[in-house]
């Protein structure tokens, strides 16, 4: 039994939520989401109530796991599209290091992290991204979106532990090291 599935989902204002072709299309006010579900879940959508049901066939496969797990990944799913189209997500990066910026030159995003050259980044089109010094921004409806460009954006250069200095999460805490301790006897 799947405690996480069996919770019926509450549709906002707002938001139109549509089945179609194993495929739950979510529209709301930052935009319209597409989640993709496996044929063995069942998703409906109850326009009266303002609910979405997700279910699976429990006698055929109320014994089978991996079945029982999509249906609780299911409902999340259409849970985070739903919560994405009305509030959305947000993400925020620092860029420490002297020296080391981050600026938005057209639809990419340009950092000089150290290295002889710029590192340019093109940003999504479902993306708002904005800069304020050392400090970025990721905004956007789709949360494994935001957090994907986060992802890349740190993988360009991440904190090393003997300054500190890199590309991390905010609030993010680095574990610092020592380094060599001169002049021991």
């Amino acid at each position: 039994m799947s405690r996480i599935g069996r919770k019926p989902i509450a549709v906002p204002d707002k938001v139109t939520v549509s089945v179609a072709n194993h495929v739950v299309t979510v529209k709301g006010p930052l935009g319209e989401l597409k989640t993709p579900f496996k044929p063995e879940v069942q998703v409906n959508v109850d326009q009266a109530k303002k609910e979405v049901h997700v279910a699976i066939d429990e006698s055929k496969f109320g014994e089978n796991r991996a079945v029982r797990a999509l249906w609780g990944t299911t409902r999340a799913l259409i849970q985070t599209s739903i919560e994405g189209v009305t509030k959305g997500f947000e993400k925020q990066m620092e860029v420490v290091g002297v020296g080391w910026t981050a600026a938005i030159k057209g639809k990419s995003l340009e950092m000089v992290l150290g290295f002889a050259n710029k590192i340019s980044m093109p940003i999504p089109d479902s993306l708002k991204v904005t800069v304020d010094k050392q400090l970025v921004k990721i905004q956007g409806p789709d949360k494994r979106m935001v957090g994907q460009f986060a992802s890349d954006m740190r993988s360009k250069r991440k904190p090393e532990p003997y300054n500190g200095k890199g590309v991390k999460y905010f609030g993010e805490v680095i574990k610092r090291k020592s380094g060599k301790a001169f002049g021991t006897a």
